[in-house]
Protein backbone atom coordinates (compact mmCIF):
# COMPACT_ATOMS: atom_id res chain seq x y z
CA UNK A 1 0.00 0.00 0.00
CA UNK A 2 1.40 3.38 -0.98
CA UNK A 3 0.87 6.68 0.74
CA UNK A 4 -1.22 9.00 -1.40
CA UNK A 5 0.63 12.04 -2.65
CA UNK A 6 -0.87 15.47 -3.35
CA UNK A 7 -3.93 15.23 -5.56
CA UNK A 8 -5.61 18.50 -4.74
CA UNK A 9 -4.71 20.69 -7.70
CA UNK A 10 -7.67 21.25 -9.96
CA UNK A 11 -9.17 24.26 -11.67
CA UNK A 12 -12.62 22.70 -12.04
CA UNK A 13 -14.99 25.24 -10.47
CA UNK A 14 -18.19 23.48 -11.51
CA UNK A 15 -20.45 22.00 -8.90
CA UNK A 16 -23.99 20.83 -8.40
CA UNK A 17 -25.94 23.84 -7.03
CA UNK A 18 -26.88 21.91 -3.90
CA UNK A 19 -23.16 21.61 -3.06
CA UNK A 20 -22.45 25.27 -3.86
CA UNK A 21 -19.84 26.91 -1.60
CA UNK A 22 -18.90 29.80 -3.88
CA UNK A 23 -17.92 33.00 -2.04
CA UNK A 24 -18.30 31.35 1.37
CA UNK A 25 -15.60 32.24 3.92
CA UNK A 26 -14.14 28.97 5.18
CA UNK A 27 -11.67 28.76 8.07
CA UNK A 28 -9.66 25.53 8.31
CA UNK A 29 -7.40 24.90 11.30
CA UNK A 30 -4.45 22.65 10.61
CA UNK A 31 -4.98 23.68 7.00
CA UNK A 32 -1.38 23.75 5.84
CA UNK A 33 -0.96 19.99 5.40
CA UNK A 34 -2.65 16.60 5.49
CA UNK A 35 -6.43 16.44 5.45
CA UNK A 36 -6.68 20.16 6.12
CA UNK A 37 -4.70 20.96 2.98
CA UNK A 38 -6.87 18.63 0.91
CA UNK A 39 -10.03 20.34 2.19
CA UNK A 40 -8.51 23.76 1.55
CA UNK A 41 -7.96 22.92 -2.11
CA UNK A 42 -11.35 21.23 -2.34
CA UNK A 43 -13.16 24.34 -1.11
CA UNK A 44 -11.02 26.79 -3.10
CA UNK A 45 -11.50 24.81 -6.32
CA UNK A 46 -15.23 25.40 -5.93
CA UNK A 47 -15.00 29.12 -5.35
CA UNK A 48 -14.83 29.45 -1.56
CA UNK A 49 -12.54 31.97 0.10
CA UNK A 50 -10.31 29.86 2.36
CA UNK A 51 -8.55 30.96 5.54
CA UNK A 52 -5.63 28.78 6.62
CA UNK A 53 -4.60 28.58 10.27
CA UNK A 54 -1.91 26.50 11.96
CA UNK A 55 0.99 26.99 14.35
CA UNK A 56 3.50 27.84 11.61
CA UNK A 57 2.69 31.08 9.80
CA UNK A 58 5.11 30.51 6.91
CA UNK A 59 3.40 27.23 5.97
CA UNK A 60 -0.01 28.93 6.10
CA UNK A 61 1.17 31.79 3.91
CA UNK A 62 2.59 29.38 1.35
CA UNK A 63 -0.72 27.52 1.07
CA UNK A 64 -2.77 30.72 0.96
CA UNK A 65 -0.61 32.08 -1.88
CA UNK A 66 -1.00 28.84 -3.81
CA UNK A 67 -4.79 28.91 -3.39
CA UNK A 68 -5.01 32.51 -4.62
CA UNK A 69 -2.79 31.82 -7.63
CA UNK A 70 -4.40 28.51 -8.59
CA UNK A 71 -8.08 29.31 -8.09
CA UNK A 72 -8.36 33.11 -8.12
CA UNK A 73 -10.08 33.20 -4.73
CA UNK A 74 -9.30 35.24 -1.63
CA UNK A 75 -7.24 33.44 0.99
CA UNK A 76 -5.74 34.48 4.32
CA UNK A 77 -3.08 32.93 6.55
CA UNK A 78 -2.86 33.13 10.33
CA UNK A 79 -0.70 31.54 13.00
CA UNK A 80 -2.66 29.98 15.85
CA UNK A 81 -1.96 27.37 18.50
CA UNK A 82 -5.54 26.28 19.08
CA UNK A 83 -4.68 24.82 22.48
CA UNK A 84 -4.29 28.40 23.74
CA UNK A 85 -7.67 29.96 24.62
CA UNK A 86 -6.47 33.51 23.99
CA UNK A 87 -5.03 32.62 20.58
CA UNK A 88 -8.42 31.21 19.57
CA UNK A 89 -9.99 34.52 20.57
CA UNK A 90 -7.38 36.47 18.59
CA UNK A 91 -7.80 34.28 15.51
CA UNK A 92 -11.55 34.73 15.38
CA UNK A 93 -11.21 38.47 15.89
CA UNK A 94 -8.81 38.96 12.97
CA UNK A 95 -10.75 36.60 10.70
CA UNK A 96 -14.01 38.48 11.26
CA UNK A 97 -12.26 41.81 10.78
CA UNK A 98 -10.67 40.67 7.52
CA UNK A 99 -13.46 38.57 5.98
CA UNK A 100 -16.62 39.68 7.74
CA UNK A 101 -18.90 36.88 8.84
CA UNK A 102 -17.45 33.39 8.74
CA UNK A 103 -19.62 30.88 6.89
CA UNK A 104 -17.79 27.62 7.62
CA UNK A 105 -15.42 26.60 10.40
CA UNK A 106 -13.51 23.34 10.01
CA UNK A 107 -11.88 22.25 13.28
CA UNK A 108 -9.22 20.02 11.77
CA UNK A 109 -6.10 20.72 13.85
CA UNK A 110 -5.16 17.73 15.95
CA UNK A 111 -2.34 15.63 17.31
CA UNK A 112 -1.79 12.27 19.00
CA UNK A 113 1.81 11.99 20.23
CA UNK A 114 3.26 8.62 21.14
CA UNK A 115 4.04 7.77 24.77
CA UNK A 116 6.04 4.85 26.17
CA UNK A 117 3.23 3.43 28.33
CA UNK A 118 0.11 4.61 30.12
CA UNK A 119 1.86 4.82 33.50
CA UNK A 120 4.63 6.96 31.96
CA UNK A 121 2.26 9.38 30.24
CA UNK A 122 3.23 12.85 31.46
CA UNK A 123 0.70 15.41 32.61
CA UNK A 124 2.01 18.04 30.19
CA UNK A 125 1.51 15.73 27.21
CA UNK A 126 -1.99 14.80 28.38
CA UNK A 127 -2.92 18.47 28.71
CA UNK A 128 -1.45 19.27 25.29
CA UNK A 129 -3.50 16.57 23.58
CA UNK A 130 -6.70 17.69 25.29
CA UNK A 131 -5.93 21.30 24.47
CA UNK A 132 -5.42 20.83 20.73
CA UNK A 133 -8.13 18.23 20.14
CA UNK A 134 -10.89 19.46 22.45
CA UNK A 135 -10.34 22.81 24.15
CA UNK A 136 -9.41 24.61 20.92
CA UNK A 137 -12.28 23.29 18.80
CA UNK A 138 -14.68 24.05 21.64
CA UNK A 139 -13.54 27.65 21.99
CA UNK A 140 -13.40 28.33 18.25
CA UNK A 141 -16.84 26.76 17.74
CA UNK A 142 -18.39 28.84 20.51
CA UNK A 143 -16.96 32.06 19.11
CA UNK A 144 -17.79 31.23 15.49
CA UNK A 145 -21.21 29.80 16.28
CA UNK A 146 -22.24 32.85 18.29
CA UNK A 147 -21.34 35.18 15.42
CA UNK A 148 -22.96 32.90 12.84
CA UNK A 149 -26.19 32.75 14.85
CA UNK A 150 -26.26 36.54 15.10
CA UNK A 151 -25.81 36.83 11.33
CA UNK A 152 -26.80 34.67 8.38
CA UNK A 153 -26.02 31.30 9.96
CA UNK A 154 -23.30 28.87 8.98
CA UNK A 155 -21.75 25.46 9.36
CA UNK A 156 -19.22 24.09 11.84
CA UNK A 157 -17.42 20.87 10.96
CA UNK A 158 -15.42 18.98 13.59
CA UNK A 159 -12.86 16.41 12.47
CA UNK A 160 -12.93 13.54 14.94
CA UNK A 161 -11.62 9.97 14.93
CA UNK A 162 -12.50 6.29 15.14
CA UNK A 163 -10.51 6.35 18.38
CA UNK A 164 -13.43 8.26 19.92
CA UNK A 165 -15.69 5.20 19.62
CA UNK A 166 -13.08 2.42 19.54
CA UNK A 167 -10.33 3.63 21.90
CA UNK A 168 -7.01 1.83 22.00
CA UNK A 169 -4.39 1.95 24.81
CA UNK A 170 -1.76 3.68 22.64
CA UNK A 171 -3.92 6.79 22.12
CA UNK A 172 -6.19 7.16 25.15
CA UNK A 173 -5.82 10.94 25.72
CA UNK A 174 -6.54 11.49 22.02
CA UNK A 175 -9.50 9.11 22.15
CA UNK A 176 -10.90 10.90 25.20
CA UNK A 177 -10.50 14.30 23.54
CA UNK A 178 -12.20 13.18 20.34
CA UNK A 179 -15.03 11.54 22.29
CA UNK A 180 -15.48 14.88 24.00
CA UNK A 181 -15.55 16.56 20.61
CA UNK A 182 -18.35 14.21 19.54
CA UNK A 183 -20.33 15.35 22.58
CA UNK A 184 -19.52 19.01 21.91
CA UNK A 185 -20.74 18.58 18.33
CA UNK A 186 -24.19 17.48 19.42
CA UNK A 187 -24.44 19.98 22.27
CA UNK A 188 -23.49 22.97 20.13
CA UNK A 189 -25.92 21.88 17.42
CA UNK A 190 -28.66 22.52 19.97
CA UNK A 191 -27.01 25.67 21.30
CA UNK A 192 -26.76 27.39 17.91
CA UNK A 193 -29.66 25.91 15.94
CA UNK A 194 -31.63 26.46 13.85
CA UNK A 195 -29.44 28.72 11.71
CA UNK A 196 -26.07 27.16 12.55
CA UNK A 197 -25.42 23.49 11.87
CA UNK A 198 -22.69 21.64 13.78
CA UNK A 199 -21.54 18.24 12.53
CA UNK A 200 -18.54 15.94 12.68
CA UNK A 201 -16.57 13.72 10.34
CA UNK A 202 -15.28 10.66 12.17
CA UNK A 203 -12.10 9.69 10.34
CA UNK A 204 -10.40 6.34 10.18
CA UNK A 205 -6.76 5.91 9.09
CA UNK A 206 -5.88 8.23 6.23
CA UNK A 207 -2.60 7.96 4.35
CA UNK A 208 -1.37 11.49 4.94
CA UNK A 209 2.16 12.54 5.95
CA UNK A 210 1.52 11.00 9.37
CA UNK A 211 1.42 7.56 7.76
CA UNK A 212 5.05 7.90 6.69
CA UNK A 213 6.01 6.87 10.24
CA UNK A 214 3.79 3.76 10.19
CA UNK A 215 4.93 0.19 9.73
CA UNK A 216 3.10 -0.14 6.43
CA UNK A 217 3.45 -3.91 6.23
CA UNK A 218 1.76 -4.23 9.61
CA UNK A 219 -0.88 -1.66 8.65
CA UNK A 220 -1.75 -3.45 5.42
CA UNK A 221 -2.16 -6.73 7.25
CA UNK A 222 -4.37 -5.08 9.88
CA UNK A 223 -6.43 -3.28 7.23
CA UNK A 224 -7.22 -6.62 5.60
CA UNK A 225 -8.62 -7.85 8.93
CA UNK A 226 -10.31 -4.78 10.37
CA UNK A 227 -11.53 -2.62 7.47
CA UNK A 228 -14.30 -3.48 5.04
CA UNK A 229 -12.49 -1.62 2.24
CA UNK A 230 -9.20 -3.24 3.29
CA UNK A 231 -7.14 -0.07 2.83
CA UNK A 232 -6.35 3.32 4.30
CA UNK A 233 -8.11 6.42 3.07
CA UNK A 234 -6.71 8.59 0.31
CA UNK A 235 -6.43 12.17 1.65
CA UNK A 236 -8.67 13.60 -1.08
CA UNK A 237 -11.47 11.26 0.01
CA UNK A 238 -12.36 13.60 2.87
CA UNK A 239 -13.31 16.45 0.53
CA UNK A 240 -16.76 15.16 -0.41
CA UNK A 241 -17.81 14.82 3.23
CA UNK A 242 -16.59 18.33 4.03
CA UNK A 243 -18.43 19.83 1.05
CA UNK A 244 -21.58 17.97 2.08
CA UNK A 245 -21.57 19.45 5.57
CA UNK A 246 -20.58 22.94 4.37
CA UNK A 247 -23.33 23.20 1.76
CA UNK A 248 -27.10 22.99 1.47
CA UNK A 249 -26.74 19.31 0.60
CA UNK A 250 -26.76 18.67 4.38
CA UNK A 251 -29.47 21.20 5.25
CA UNK A 252 -31.26 18.72 7.56
CA UNK A 253 -28.08 17.40 9.20
CA UNK A 254 -26.91 18.79 12.53
CA UNK A 255 -25.42 17.14 15.57
CA UNK A 256 -24.47 14.28 13.26
CA UNK A 257 -21.28 12.24 13.19
CA UNK A 258 -20.42 10.80 9.77
CA UNK A 259 -18.10 7.78 9.81
CA UNK A 260 -15.46 8.04 7.10
CA UNK A 261 -13.34 5.07 8.09
CA UNK A 262 -13.46 2.46 5.36
CA UNK A 263 -15.67 0.24 7.47
CA UNK A 264 -13.30 0.04 10.44
CA UNK A 265 -14.24 -2.48 13.14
Amino acid sequence: MTIAGPSHKTTDMTTDPIFDVRDKAVLITGGSRGLGLQMAHGFAARGANVIIASRKLAACEEVAAELRETYGIDSGAYACNVSEWSQCDDLMAVVHERFGQLDVLVNNAGLSPLYPSLDKLEEALFDKVIGVNLRGPFRLSVLAGTKMAEGRGGSIINITSTQSIKPRPHALPYAAAKAGLNAVTEGLAHAFGPTVRVNAILCGPFLTEVAEAWDMEEFEERAQRTMALQRGGRPEEIVGAALYYASDASSFATGAVLRLDGGYV
